[in-house]
């Protein structure tokens, strides 16, 4: 069976054993369940229903609280990548990357150090993102922010992009289509990838920076 996505109906505590879906079409008992980070196992007394009994954090996932809305992708154990096996080399482990989703307007919780981060904007709703400036101990980070649906999100950067101050403070996206924005945490700023920052266009998904 395929994978399949849906999104929580309900957010989902960290003590919660069940989980309330849009859909439940494809959902069965054993089926695993992927929302953030954490992975689930639909519970073997499941037979139908959007509200679904799961086992949490499976296959050594960290259990940890998940905002209504946020994507639910499930299927067998099979449907999903596994990595293959790998010899055990000298080299230093990849950093970690923690997912988070986002509902409403709020301030961003940075990233520990030595951790990236993708945080995913829920829904339709215009959510208002305010990024403070990064610890220099986080030097390195990568942070991704994305939309799961279109909307004119502000994304804005306290001390402005590479401490530009209040002229290049604001990323304001396009509301056509989702669209994703990287930057990388240097010296104490954060720094985008390009030279202007989202201006432009691209297949007409378009994002300005002020």
């Amino acid at each position: 069976m395929a994978l399949a996505t849906t999104t929580l109906s309900s957010a989902v505590a960290v003590d919660d054993t069940s989980v309330v879906v849009a859909s439940a079409t494809s959902f069965d008992a054993g089926r695993l369940v992927l929302v953030d980070n954490e992975v689930m196992q639909v519970a073997q007394n499941y037979t139908s229903g959007t509200t679904v009994d799961v086992l949490r954090g499976v296959n050594g996932s960290a259990t940890v609280a998940h905002v209504v809305t946020s994507n639910v992708t499930h299927g067998d154990a099979t449907d999903f990548s596994t990595a293959a096996s790998q010899e055990i080399v000298g080299y230093q482990a990849s950093r970690a990357t923690v997912i988070s989703s986002i509902t409403a307007t709020g301030t961003l919780t940075l990233p520990t150090a030595g951790t990236d981060a993708r945080v995913i904007l829920n829904g339709t709703s215009v959510i208002a993102l305010t990024i403070p400036v990064p610890t220099k101990d986080m030097d390195g980070c990568l942070l991704t922010i994305v939309g799961n649906g279109a909307a004119a999100h502000t994304l804005t950067f306290t001390g402005g992009l590479s401490g530009a101050g209040s002229s290049y403070d604001v990323v304001t996206t396009n509301s056509t289509a989702p669209i994703a924005f990287t930057v990388i945490a240097c010296n104490g700023l954060w720094n985008s990838f390009v030279a202007t920052p989202m201006a432009g266009t691209v297949t007409n998904i378009t994002g300005t920076v002020a």
